[in-house]
């Protein structure tokens, strides 16, 4: 049994989504504000902590169709015209969808789901929806309390002969009414859905208005839930407060925790307890015998006050001896942090929990939240014995989901690593688990890692992608399941993800990502942003070195992510020699060249033509579909020694920067391709000049020129590449737009 997706509408940012679900691990991955906790609150409200809910979890665009419900109430005078069906609410309620896949031997599972007689097994779909208990209770509790406003307002203002009130009383809307009734008010209803109506498209099944919820959580006994937030608190190592002691990150709480449910022996002691027991009571006696002799002087000194005297109990001192008393203080978890030989030393030294690192006291933290989830879920120990159902107490639900919010927090990168590649393994450590298919584990972790969505196969991430706020409304997300991208098993998708797995999946958190050629523009296109055009500074912009024959094969995933994409490359002019081959020329008008570069002519603009490439405008070299932008060179004008103007187009970078920068490079010296550059410019002609570049180009080392450029010259003194210039104005146009139009409505993640 396994959950096979999700889907969720009116939550938060997530209008209308789906979200599929892996065997395993599942990742949620995204930029900031991207929905993804949207996302894990929906699952942990639905299905777990359902008394959370709030005004605020609902769609906020949504409350507009809501609050005309309570207006049209209001105005309505006759109680006998009011519709008191969901009709008008439905579309607007926070509702999950959940669809498990049911193997033959587990229908017994899920006898209370069955759909219809002719069910042949497979898909089994629920509804969980928050809804009203009552419509014609709501209505009269939102109108009572309305009504109760108005007249109190009027009142008030005969008694101040006439004079306005500006005062609004609660309730101003059915918002404002539910802010403080909505638990009172409604409740989570739970629906059986079709398998023969799921569609390809994300919109949510219709069930009929007149249709009556299940009486009982049918999820029960069914889905074990567990979560582990992502606010984990730990206490400082300087602070010894009572409430230290109570941190639940703390590994001591964690063992006390483990140790009541799991190991108690005063719980149904078995025989293998009784040693322990009989030890802690001889110790209480001995104990007993030390403190009635140690009181004995004090409770002496009573009788002077005529006490205990007639009547009067007499006073006693006995002890309360229990285990885990023992481990309930800060210390109790200490680390050795001195062995010989791998043992501890006969003078150990250690420290408690506290002084160990945060991210060291995160990971134990987790991973032994996880053993208890696991143990607790496969009734290990003294936690069999505590049912006090005995027709349940052997009953195991048959899947078991846990939900880990950001588990980064405080982790190294290689720590971050190992915890993902390790977790699933620790949730199935036991017998009855392991490889066996009786019982199913499902991981999901939302994440801002891009070292956690290194480790995982891409097919489990769900990318949460930000859409512009429509007129009127806000800005919400949807989800891009990869499976549907990364399952291909063509060669682009393999080079692709070959690719993302040496650049540690930054463009999986980015607010906008530059694809550029080669070394030079990596090191040099930071610099020009930073000196140029800082707005683009405190944006988050992945910058992934690719070059033109490859970038092409990231069309399918940038699409599909819908990312704001800037592509940074050459435009590699080339032409056929007398052996009709293919060689690199100077660029050069109406020659009938081509492009050799494949990002050019497969993706954007998708053209081969020297010339066409150069007439083109620079509006026709952004996509009509996608925020996507190819920027490459184009002809620019050289004013010559001699007062003329010549035009010349480069082929490459640095070509490109040595044009846009030559009184500069008349001055520079050095070595290697930063001469050649520098002689260059001191020829007679523009032509000579571009001629001597292009020859210095095919043997120089281009990163070696621009390292060397960076350690000469202050990047502030050099002008961008016009092609470049031109195509980071374009990125900061997008995500100018893109952050005003996040911040016109602002939203809970």
């Amino acid at each position: 049994m396994k959950i096979k997706f999700v889907e969720i509408q009116n939550f938060r940012k997530l209008k209308s989504c789906r979200i599929d679900f892996s065997d395993k691990e599942t990742v949620f991955v995204g930029a900031n504000n991207s929905g993804k906790t949207s996302a894990m609150d929906a699952l942990i409200f639905f299905l777990k902590e359902k008394q959370k809910f709030s005004t605020k979890d609902f769609t906020l665009s949504n409350w507009k169709e809501i609050n005309e419900i309570g207006r049209l109430w209001i105005e309505e005078t006759d109680v006998n015209k009011v519709d008191f069906t969901l009709k008008k609410w439905e579309k607007n309620l926070p509702q999950l969808d959940i669809w498990i896949n049911v193997d033959d031997e587990e229908i017994h599972y899920v006898s209370d789901l069955i759909p219809t007689l002719n069910w042949q097994g497979g898909l089994l779909g629920v509804r969980l929806r928050l809804e009203p208990k009552n419509i014609k209770d709501l209505y009269k509790n939102f109108k009572t309390a309305f009504d109760s406003s108005i007249n109190a307002t009027e009142g008030a203002q005969k008694l101040n002969k006439g004079k306005k009130i500006s005062l609004k009383l609660w309730p101003a809307t059915m918002w404002d009414f539910l802010v403080k009734k909505l638990k009172e008010d409604f409740t989570i209803c739970t629906y059986i859905l079709d398998p023969k109506k799921i569609t390809d498209d994300i919109l949510p099944q219709k069930i009929s208005v007149d249709s009556i919820p299940l009486d009982n959580d049918v999820l029960r006994g069914l889905i074990k839930i567990d979560i582990i937030n992502a606010q984990r608190g730990f206490s400082d190592s300087n602070s010894d407060g009572a409430g230290s002691l109570k941190v639940a990150g703390s590994l001591s709480f964690q063992l006390r925790e483990y140790y009541e449910k799991h190991l108690d022996p005063f719980v149904q002691p078995e025989p293998s307890d009784i040693k322990a027991l009989q030890a802690m009571e001889d110790a209480k006696t001995s104990f007993d015998f030390k403190l009635k002799e140690s009181f004995n002087s004090a409770l002496s000194e009573l009788e002077l006050l005529n006490y205990p005297g007639l009547g009067n109990p007499s006073i006693s001192i006995s002890s309360k001896i229990n285990a885990i008393d023992g481990i309930s203080h800060s210390s109790a978890v200490q680390f050795n942090v001195l062995e010989e030989d791998g043992k501890i030393s006969d003078c150990p030294l250690s420290l408690p929990e506290k002084y160990n690192g945060l991210g060291y006291q995160n990971l134990i933290s987790i991973i032994f939240k996880l053993i208890r989830f696991r143990d607790e879920w496969m009734q290990v120990g003294k936690s069999l014995k505590q049912s006090s159902n005995q027709t349940e107490k052997h009953k195991f639900e048959p899947l078991h989901l846990v939900l880990v919010e950001e588990p980064e927090a405080h982790l190294h990168a290689q720590i971050q690593q190992v915890f993902i590649r390790k977790a699933y393994e620790v949730l199935r450590n036991n017998t009855l688990l392991h490889d066996k298919k009786q019982f199913t584990t499902q991981l999901i972790v939302s994440t801002h890692s891009n070292h956690i969505a290194y480790e995982i196969d891409f097919t489990s991430l769900c990318y949460f992608k930000r859409n512009s706020a429509t007129e009127g409304l806000i800005p919400t997300s949807t989800v891009v399941n990869l499976s549907e991208t990364f399952g291909k098993k063509d060669e682009t998708t393999k080079f692709a993800i070959r690719y993302l797995k040496t650049t540690h999946c930054d463009l999986f958190f980015a607010d906008a990502v530059i694809l550029i050629e080669g070394p030079a523009e990596k090191m040099l296109v930071p610099y020009f942003i930073k000196r140029h055009l800082p707005e683009l500074s405190s944006c988050y912009i992945s910058l992934l070195e690719i070059g033109g024959n490859h970038a092409h094969t990231l069309k399918p995933l940038i699409e599909k992510l819908g990312l704001i994409t800037l592509i940074i490359t050459d435009i590699d002019s080339v032409d056929k020699n007398d052996k009709n081959r293919w060689v690199s020329v100077l660029p050069e008008k109406n020659k009938d060249y081509k492009s050799g570069n494949d990002t050019l002519k497969k993706w954007l603009p998708g053209k081969d033509s020297i010339d066409d490439l150069l007439n083109l405008e620079k509006e026709s070299k952004e996509s009509s579909n996608f925020p996507i932008r190819v920027a490459y060179q184009f002809p620019i004008k050289i004013s010559t020694s001699d007062g003329k103007t010549e035009e010349v187009i480069p082929y490459t970078f640095e070509d490109s920067l040595v044009f846009e920068n030559l009184k500069l490079f008349k001055e520079l010296t050095g070595t290697g391709l930063m001469k050649k550059m520098s002689d260059a410019v001191n020829k007679k002609t523009v032509k000579e000049s571009s001629a001597d570049m292009f020859n210095a180009l095919k043997t120089g080392k281009k990163a070696k020129f621009a390292l060397e450029l960076l350690f000469l010259k202050d990047p502030k003194e050099l002008a961008i590449p016009n092609y470049i210039k031109e195509g980071l104005e374009w990125l900061r146009e997008k995500l100018q737009f893109k952050k005003v139009d996040t911040n016109l409505n602002k939203e809970r993640k």
